[in-house]
């Protein structure tokens, strides 16, 4: 597909040339198979076509080009030692119908990936067949659903999700067929236990829980939530999104969760993707492994074999999974190393906090405790201007937005989490940002009403390019 500017630099007679690689011997096409019209195809040299792309690539922002501080997205550097070698041609030169015996290298990775995030996780064994978090996300539910069904509890099926859980969490829950329960959050931005007291009965099922939550917070009352969700028969999901805070520091599953997600891309240093490839591998306790889904990488007798499970809840993606996805968040734990693999949740949490206590002055703060990895912010302590108008200022300086109105326990949330990648130089300079945008907007808020002004398109009508975009040059002719 070409965009509207290759068309627009278009002139009739200007060509391009390559040398054909195509080996096919030469076929006359019948007249009634040709084309009766023209394809109206662009007309442009190759430096026109070097230039106009080349230029369109560094209109994209990317981690690698600048800071990145999306939070609860934990948008972190990809080193770039996980991408040479998921390059080499002995891990993307095969392919998953070889014989079992052919890709042993494959497959004992795999195996070795699980022992790894069992240490990280106490979890007794992983899947990485789902393909993204949310894939995750409806596996562990799927997981929780067969186990009640296992044991003749066929009335479970209530999901309980607080208030400052991951976005996708409600989603999920309703795509697996279950009702989902909303449990409040208080004052202090923690699950309140005395309202999920009276939410537990015989038909819940289980509770989704993010630990430290969306708010940045740790719910310091995680044995007791644990405690009284197992004392109704019920299971402990835990949504992996935030593990970057607690990496060498906490288990999930010592604190009492059964099932575990956990996003490779976000705290395991593989890319987003932007709709894939990604990986949300599942982890489970010993008693739900036969649960998980098909295949599972096991090794007997010296050899690694894919096991299929009479109980597994069936097969969730094709084959086993992204595998090169994998292979970095493989390679990322190896070059921490056990010795230093804390150190990502000591910098993510200082950072998060540095930024924080730099930033509350001009910035409300709605709850005052310590933060972990992210720090959520209501607005301008002037509310002179919004937080979107704040977000399209950041713009101006080359600064990539925070996430903006989520969670949404606030009507301003500014969140913000810097990871651990980030010098104090980088945050020093996005922090003099936001208290320049401040006071800009104390000063004279029409600058940050009409931001951006350096970026190539202004303010965009965003409910209707998201409903109505124009995708195709010619759809935009017709529009003019």
């Amino acid at each position: 597909m070409y965009d509207r500017l290759i068309f627009e630099i278009s002139k009739q007679g200007r060509k391009g040339f390559t040398f054909s690689q195509d080996k096919t011997p030469e076929y006359k096409l019948d007249e009634s198979l040709k084309r009766e019209t023209s394809l109206n195809m662009p007309e442009v040299t190759e430096l026109d076509v070097v230039r106009h792309y080349t230029n369109l690539s560094q209109k994209n922002f990317g981690v690698d080009g600048g800071f990145y501080p999306l939070g609860s997205c934990t948008m972190k550097y990809n080193p770039k030692i996980n991408e040479e070698l998921a390059q080499l041609p002995h891990f993307t030169n095969i392919h998953p119908l070889q014989p079992e015996s052919t890709i042993q290298g494959a497959l004992e990775l795999y195996y070795n990936l699980e022992l790894l995030l069992n240490e990280i996780t106490g979890m007794s064994a992983f899947s990485f067949n789902p393909f993204a978090g949310a894939h995750g996300e409806l596996t562990g539910l799927m997981i929780i659903k067969a186990y009640h069904l296992n044991r003749g509890d066929y009335k479970r099926n209530k999901i309980i999700v607080p208030t400052s859980a991951h976005g996708t969490n409600p989603a999920s829950s309703s795509l697996c067929g279950m009702d989902t329960i909303t449990v409040a959050t208080n004052e202090a931005g923690l699950v309140d236990v005395a309202e999920l007291k009276k939410l537990l009965n015989d038909e819940v099922a289980g509770i989704m829980l993010t630990n430290p939550n969306t708010l940045g917070l740790f719910e310091k009352d995680i044995l007791e939530i644990s405690k009284l969700i197992h004392e109704v028969g019920g299971l402990l999901y835990y949504d992996g999104a935030n593990l970057n805070a607690l990496l060498g520091k906490v288990k999930p599953k010592d604190m009492g969760f059964d099932i575990i997600h956990l996003n490779l891309h976000k705290t395991f240093s593989t890319p987003h993707g932007g709709g894939g490839p990604g990986a949300g591998p599942v982890g489970v306790r010993e008693d739900l492994i036969s649960f998980l889904p098909n295949p599972h990488v096991v090794k007997k007798d010296g050899k690694f074999h894919l096991y299929e499970s009479p109980n597994a809840i069936g097969r969730i993606s094709g084959f086993y999974g992204n595998f090169l996805v994998c292979l970095r968040a493989y390679v990322y734990i190896l070059t921490l190393g056990k010795e230093n693999i804390k150190n990502v949740s000591n910098l993510a949490v200082l950072n998060a906090n540095y930024v924080k206590e730099s930033l509350k002055e001009y910035y409300k703060l709605p709850i005052e405790n310590n933060c972990m990895h992210e720090v959520v912010f209501n607005g301008l302590v002037n509310e002179k201007a919004t937080t979107l108008d704040v977000a399209k200022r950041l713009l101006d300086f080359g600064y990539h937005p925070p996430t903006i109105y989520f969670p949404l326990l606030f009507p301003q949330s500014l969140m913000i989490e810097p990871t651990e990648v980030e010098s104090k130089e980088t945050l020093d300079g996005f922090i003099n940002t936001l208290i320049k945008i401040a006071q800009e907007a104390e000063e004279n808020p029409e600058i940050l009403k009409n931001a951006p002004y350096h970026t190539p398109v202004r303010r965009l009508d965003e409910a209707l390019a998201a409903r109505k975009p124009i995708i195709k040059y010619q759809d935009l002719l017709n529009e003019i």
